[in-house]
């Protein structure tokens, strides 16, 4: 830290500053200022009058200079799980403390400091940003890869921003007590609070100069990285060329940029460079970075909903969301009475979070972008209807058939049902089975082809279907259609979402089957073939599957059935991958894997009916 530079800020800052104030700002002695000024003197940078009071020569502005801030890179990118369900609709940096969005606080503070070259890094809900275009004249950078990766891709996307050039390194989910920006900055920092017990923040030592020395995750009476950070150009000259290293290098993908610099302190970055082969250029030195101690209250990273409602009392009472405001309202409480949200993981289509109301756990289920042209809710709530003599579904207390939102008590100690595990495989299958021999019954069927020919009117909708051998693969769906039909099979209430994800495997050995959007009367044989591709199954474990659920050996027209509609719930899911990444979300190799499983079991059922 070139602390003539931050003698010389300080004057130009305020030219009226005393040297007992300049003490007082940079946390120096008195002694140590009075000794910097007359070095500044001596180096002509600084003049001296009366009262202590200094002013800047030409020659201290021309030297401030170097150190003048460019610009800021604002990280938005991410979820922000730990607080839904307001991040299912807003992206966290967008929520408001005290009635100002947090990334605004934040770009309102950088203009103050005459800094208005800032970009903001997108990903999550990257459209809820485009307004700060014209009402800051941002600039938006998206990360394509903001939802399987961390800060390191996030920072390495935008590294081109900091080369060769000043700039903050901010979070736009930060909040600021005190403008702590400035136009001139002397040093790269990194912002620290203290706690005075335990904590699992990344801890900072740093020598007298203030250089950080070292830093690690967990400790005790410490200092810990916390808040915005600077980077100067001759940081991130030393900082990037080891960053780009680790992208590059398998097994960095959920690593916080912070744990690249850690590992450059405490040499680790050698030995993870070394053992994947790449070396850095000739001449490079190690980049440094200082503390910049901060009190208390004045940096805040919210944690949580519930750190938020602490802080800005609203919250506590009203969030301003959907959710919140959903179940407040059907278990007659307050929003403040709403305690340890989490996120549970999103599915396929709809997205969930749980909660406790007086000591209970509730799941609420959101549904997710575009369901509503996948999803009757009407006919959901049919379902719910007619099955609810069975106890065998969750505890619904709450169903909207507009729009599908969903509360239901939570089964605690329950899990997943385990696709490869025998036990949970006979119950599962057992469950599926008297449900299937229940004669329930409700007005609207499952039609597979109808459905196909939907999806895929949706796909061409929003682009073109991606898959080159698409005609004559479908053409065989029409085939495998054609036969079923021609076999009369008759139809009941069938689930057609039954993947072990689904079951419930209650602590007292019970099971239970929830989720019933696609529910509706059709061949209970699709049942086993959604459950068959779901798990990824091959030939020997559906097999397997189809004995627990027959308890007997099927016969070769149920085996051929059974796959005929692997084949087409392949066909289908696969389309449906296909819109559904039209809307902005993927499913990774899934959209593979559910075409293949169309290809290669309509070749099976087509190869064996030739038998027959």
């Amino acid at each position: 830290m070139d602390r003539h530079g931050l003698i010389c800020r300080s004057i130009q800052e305020n030219p009226r500053i005393t040297q007992r104030e300049i003490a007082q700002k940079l946390s120096l002695s008195l002694g140590t200022v009075n000794h910097l000024i007359k070095e500044c003197i001596s180096l002509g940078y600084v003049t001296q009058g009366s009262d202590k009071i200094c002013a800047l020569t030409k020659a201290g502005k021309d030297f401030l200079e170097q150190f003048r801030v460019d610009g800021a890179v604002v990280l938005a990118a991410g979820f922000g799980s730990r607080f839904v369900p307001l991040t299912f609709e807003m992206p966290k940096g967008l929520l408001e403390v005290f009635g100002e969005r947090m990334v605004e606080r934040q770009i309102r503070q950088l203009h103050e400091a005459g800094i208005t070259d800032i970009t903001v890094v997108v990903g999550y809900l990257k459209e809820k940003f485009e307004y700060l275009i014209d009402k800051y004249q941002v600039k938006l950078l998206y990360n394509p890869e903001y939802s399987n990766k961390n800060t390191l891709a996030t920072v390495y996307h935008a590294r081109d921003l900091f080369k060769g050039r000043n700039v903050y390194l901010l979070s736009s989910d930060n909040w600021l007590r005190e403008n702590m920006y400035h136009a001139w900055e002397c040093g790269a920092w990194y912002s620290l609070a203290h706690t005075d017990g335990e904590t699992s923040e990344w801890c900072v030592s740093f020598n007298k100069k203030g250089r950080i020395t070292d830093v690690e995750v967990g400790g005790n009476d410490c200092w810990f990285m916390y808040g915005p950070v600077y980077f100067s150009r001759e940081f991130s000259d030393g900082f990037f060329p080891v960053l780009e290293a680790y992208y590059e290098i398998p097994g960095t993908e959920q690593l916080y940029w912070e744990h690249v610099f850690m590992e450059i302190l405490n040499g680790g970055w050698e030995r993870r460079l070394k053992h994947a082969g790449i070396r850095l250029p000739q001449g490079w030195t190690e980049p440094a970075m200082y503390a910049n101690c901060q009190p208390d209250d004045q940096v805040y990273e919210f944690e949580n909903l519930e750190e938020l409602r602490k802080f800005d009392p609203r919250y506590q009472t009203h969030s301003d969301n959907k959710a919140m405001e959903l179940v407040s309202q059907v278990l007659k409480v307050k929003e403040s009475e709403i305690h340890n949200i989490k996120c549970l993981k999103s599915g396929m289509t709809n997205k969930s979070f749980l909660f406790d109301v007086d000591g209970r756990s509730y799941i609420c289920r959101i549904p997710g972008p575009g369901t509503e042209l996948l999803i009757n809710r009407k006919q959901e709530a049919a379902v719910y209807q007619a099955i609810a003599g069975l106890g065998i579904t969750e505890r619904v207390i709450y169903f909207d058939p507009e729009n599908g939102y969903k509360i239901a008590k939570y089964y605690d100690g329950a899990r997943n049902g385990n696709p490869h595990s025998p036990e949970d495989i006979s119950k599962c299958m057992g469950l599926l089975r008297n449900f299937h021999q229940s004669g329930l019954q409700v007005e609207h069927p499952f039609d597979i082809r109808e459905r196909i020919d939907f999806y895929e009117m949706l796909c061409k909708t929003h682009g073109n279907i991606l898959f080159e051998d698409y005609r004559e693969v479908h053409g065989r769906m029409v085939e495998l259609m054609d036969w079923l039909d021609s076999l009369g099979r008759p139809k009941t209430l069938s689930h057609i979402d039954s993947n072990f994800d689904n079951f419930l495997m209650l602590p007292d050995g019970g099971v239970r089957l929830i989720d019933w959007e696609y529910a509706g009367m059709c061949d209970p044989l699709i049942d086993l073939a959604m459950c068959s591709i779901y798990s990824y199954y091959n030939i020997e474990e559906t097999e397997t599957l189809l004995e627990a659920y027959f308890q007997r050996k099927p016969e070769e027209l149920e085996r051929l059935i059974v796959y005929a509609y692997m084949a087409l719930g392949g066909f289908l899911w696969s389309l449906w991958a296909v819109y559904k990444s039209a809307l902005g979300e993927e499913f990774g190799e899934y959209t593979l894997i559910m075409y293949r499983y169309a290809k290669d079991f309509s070749r099976i059922v087509q190869k064996n009916l030739q038998k027959l």
